[in-house]
């Protein structure tokens, strides 16, 4: 068997579990997240008084993380996440540098995930409509 053929099943599995989890433990909490301080809970601070952030951010990972689970509309999953994938990334480049493996892996998941599905991004692509 050509383990590169389970390639995109497993990168595709991995990503969908972190972010069902993730976003469900920002609902649930059933991972105790470690205190912040300095610029990161500031950061943090800051995006959870609009009182909107956190529940839309939670709630679309864990929807595009049950979409990449299920097999359901990855091309779509993968571009909702990007944004998110990219905030994760600066994130830990700019702020909290500790998550920066984390991150890193994350990035690669979904890059490699977007580059298994490219035909599904060629119209959306193209230069002229």
């Amino acid at each position: 068997m050509n383990a590169m053929k389970y390639a995109p099943l497993g990168a595709r599995l991995i990503l969908g579990l972190n972010f069902t989890v993730f976003g469900l433990n920002g609902f649930f909490q059933f991972i105790p997240m470690p205190p912040m301080e300095g610029p990161p809970a500031d950061f943090m601070g800051a995006l959870g008084a609009t009182g909107y952030f956190f529940p839309l951010l939670k709630t679309t990972e864990t929807t595009v993380g049950l979409a990449l689970l299920s097999g359901f509309f990855v091309p779509l999953a993968l571009v909702v996440l990007a944004p998110i994938t990219i905030n994760i990334l600066a994130f830990h480049t700019f702020l909290a540098p500790d998550g920066l493996p984390l991150a890193i892996a994350i990035v690669t998941l979904q890059i490699f995930l977007a580059s298994s599905n490219r035909g599904s991004y060629r119209s959306v692509l193209a230069m002229r409509a």
